[in-house]
């Protein structure tokens, strides 16, 4: 019985240990497919601005604080994007994420997205982020699908923000749910005085214009204000252009599994060709038509696939 025993909990440790390893070679194949999208992205903009959200861990050599910050990646990045740094609902314990991202600020801009449920918690998640170097979106409770344009703005300026290093605030809006037409939405942002503007690529299935992405690039002031496009590089979405009505019931091999909580997403082997001639590389790929609507960068979500696929169950 103890042999038995022993012998399970062997087993359990090899399984954990695996998935670990395949999760960290995952998470180096990941670097390697931002560098790239970067590389790609740059060759036709130079000034094109990449900010991969979350992950925080792929800024490091061999995914490891202990041994660094990654100079390739970070070569190719702009800032990264981070949700419930402090506040997930409550005020969350410190932990090695903020330790990491303390350390990517020395050299990249930071943006916090803190979900908030008790709105008397907005003042200090902004304090705390402020004291850090960051700049932070409080998502509050009725917020929690970015579908909001908040009543206020952080550190309201009258500066041309024409780098990301000079924003003090950002907007994420990708849910366009509280807007009947394109034109509404367009105005409301532009009736803000938000440095950074983070939008989705599309209204309704419809790719937003270079003329009307022209119109965000101008605060309500006056003054000049950076545009980035969200776009979704660790899962497929089924109401993207890309989509094949076939997927829905035979999956091609580069997809994954179900990503829970999101009935219309799933995670993808994000190394596999097909799925990167999706994102970059080519005129029908997903940053060519953000570059060719003319944003300011693009926002990469869900760059922690890596983890998802391999180690969480």
């Amino acid at each position: 019985m103890k042999k038995t025993i022993l012998l399970f909990f062997l087993t359990i440790l090899l399984f954990s240990c695996s998935k670990e390893k395949r999760s960290d070679k995952a998470a180096e194949k990941m670097q390697e497919f931002v560098i790239n999208i970067s590389n790609y992205a740059r060759g036709i903009d130079p000034d094109f601005i990449i900010i991969p959200q979350n992950g925080a861990e792929l800024s490091f050599n061999n995914i490891d604080v202990s041994e660094g910050l990654n100079s390739n990646y970070l070569s190719a990045i702009d800032g990264v994007g981070i949700e419930a740094l402090f506040y997930d609902e409550q005020l969350l314990p410190e932990d090695e994420r903020l330790n990491m991202v303390k350390q990517i600020k020395t050299s990249k801009k930071v943006l916090v997205s803190d979900y908030i449920i008790d709105n008397t918690n907005v003042a200090d998640a902004i304090s705390r982020n402020k004291s850090e170097g960051f700049i932070c979106f409080p998502r509050v409770s009725n917020n929690y699908d970015y579908f909001h344009i908040p009543d206020s703005v952080i550190d309201e300026n009258n500066n041309d923000i024409t780098l990301l290093q000079d924003a003090n605030n950002y907007l994420y809006l990708i849910n366009t749910d509280l807007y009947s037409t394109k034109q509404d939405m367009i105005n409301a942002i532009s009736a803000t005085n938000f440095d950074v503007v983070l939008i989705d690529l599309d209204f309704n299935e419809e790719t937003l214009t270079s003329a009307e992405i022209s119109q965000l690039k101008t605060k309500l002031n006056g003054a000049k204000r950076i545009v980035i496009s969200y776009i979704n590089v660790g899962a497929a979405e089924n109401w993207r252009y890309y989509w094949k009505k076939k997927w829905n019931t035979i999956h091609p091999l580069w997809m994954k599994k179900k990503y829970e909580g999101y009935k219309d997403e799933r995670w993808v082997k994000f190394w596999k060709k097909d799925w990167q001639e999706i994102i970059y590389g080519n005129d029908n790929s997903y940053i060519k038509k953000i570059i060719n609507a003319g944003f300011d960068g693009a926002y990469l979500d869900n760059v922690e696939a890596f983890y998802f696929l391999y180690y969480k169950d």
